[in-house]
């Protein structure tokens, strides 16, 4: 799928067409849907390289199109969410958005987020050329194909979102060791930690829940109190 395709989910068609004509001065084709259901249909179709998905929505709201999306499919997705609304962002987050952006935005800030997410969904080298190591990472019982971009728990495969995906191989690089939450922000966000921002650490805790909480009676991933996260090899 060619990484230019944008789906953008979002009733506003001022701001749609607005964003259509921004984006596509940036070389992505854009194509919009205003309504929820349709949306859902659409990011499901196999036909678009990420989805711009707004939270209010007419039909079936924001977080129920993502909800549905991530039971059938790992596509980047980026939300919009009104202007101080942490619950919204939050909620988006642990359901498996890999970005937000609050509204009111400037479209610049909304073309470097694309940017970034477009980043972490491929498979690139440790040098940043683009083709992607055969490198194969194994932690206790967690394997790691970064070149197939395939995880495996004790044999059996675990979906995850491409911020999952790169959240844990940068934990898992460094087993034992504590990862600076300001690292993890941005060599997996793509951006510098800002004051109040839980992206990080609710993504921590979605991979908790999709790998288990403990290895043979020890805590996976370890929160280093005010510094960042360790996770933590089998002995």
């Amino acid at each position: 799928m060619p990484m230019n395709r944008i789906l953008l989910i979002d009733d506003d068609t001022e701001l749609c067409e607005l964003m259509t004509e921004y984006l596509g001065e940036e070389g992505l084709s854009v194509t919009a849907v205003h309504d929820g259901r349709q949306g859902a249909e659409a990011a499901l179709s196999g036909d678009y390289s990420l989805v711009v998905l707004d939270v209010m929505l007419p039909g079936m709201n924001g977080l129920d199109v993502l909800r549905r999306v991530r039971t059938r499919s790992p596509i980047p997705v980026l939300m919009l969410t009104a202007r101080g609304s942490d619950v919204d962002r939050i909620v988006g987050l642990e359901l498996g958005a890999d970005d937000y952006l609050p509204k009111p935005f400037n479209p610049r800030e909304l073309v470097a987020r694309i940017r970034a997410v477009q980043r972490r969904a491929e498979p690139r080298r440790e040098d940043g050329s683009g083709s992607a190591p055969a490198e194969l990472l194994t932690v206790a019982d967690v394997e790691m194909r970064l070149d197939q971009r395939v995880v495996r728990q004790e044999g059996r495969p675990v979906e995850l979102t491409p911020v999952e995906f790169n959240l844990l191989a940068l934990l898992l690089r460094k087993a034992g060791r504590v990862v600076e939450r300001e690292e993890l922000s941005l060599k997996v966000l793509g951006r510098r930690l800002s004051p109040f921002d839980r992206s990080i650490d609710v993504h921590v805790s979605s991979l908790r829940k999709k790998l288990g909480h403990e290895i043979q009676g020890a805590e996976r991933i370890k929160n280093a109190r005010g510094i960042g996260y360790i996770y933590r090899p089998r002995g």
